[in-house]
């Protein structure tokens, strides 16, 4: 059975429904556990990310998805926190040869999403991952609307009212198939690895 383990942070909560999105479609998958693992301030502690339940069950996933808003062209601090406190996992090339994507989330069209998508990319390229990107072609129905295939992009209109977060349909469907892709090609890839 693959793993597949979606871990994020989300301030507003676009990349929390983004990351439920992509849950639900790694979940619709036969034969695939599904673990949401959500980054909150509360694990950081004198500038340290720390939560070992989330390490264990990263630790044993074949696939980990990695989630944050793009803030100022970048991961959130606590994302960035989080990415920090896993270089002992780099150093001992713990997740060599684990499947991962991402996926980011802004208030503009833009908002140098690439740059957040590349950082996350590059991470698990350290720790000696296999990248998976978005597969879908943009339809004109909202599918991939923002044309991003390093990994998933969405975007919703800055909204300073305190008003529930939502998601443009087109980006909640994107983030599922994504979660499909990716759960389909960790079970796929759990049967290579049993064989090198």
């Amino acid at each position: 059975m693959a793993r597949v383990a979606v871990v994020y942070f989300s301030g507003s909560g676009h990349t929390h429904l983004m990351a439920e999105a992509v849950a639900q479609g790694a979940d619709s998958v036969g034969e695939t556990t599904v673990d949401l693992l959500r980054i909150t301030g509360e694990q950081i502690t004198n500038g340290r990310w720390r939560d070992e339940g989330v390490m264990d069950v990263l630790n044993r996933a074949t696939a980990i998805v990695f989630g944050s808003p793009t803030y100022m062209g970048g991961v959130a601090a606590q994302f960035k926190a989080f990415l920090d406190a896993v270089s002992g996992v780099w150093f001992q090339q713990g997740w060599k040869d684990k499947l991962a994507g991402g996926f980011t989330h802004s208030g503009s069209l833009c908002g140098d999403k690439q740059g957040t998508l590349l950082y996350l990319a590059i991470n698990a390229a350290q720790h000696g991952m296999i990248w998976v990107g978005s597969a879908e072609m943009p339809d004109g129905m909202g599918v991939n609307r923002l044309g991003s295939f390093l990994g998933v992009m969405g975007q919703s209109p800055l909204d300073m009212s305190g008003a529930p977060a939502t998601l443009e349909a087109g980006d909640g469907e994107t983030a599922k198939r994504y979660g499909q892709r990716i759960a389909k090609i960790a079970q796929q890839w759990q049967e290579v690895i049993k064989q090198i």
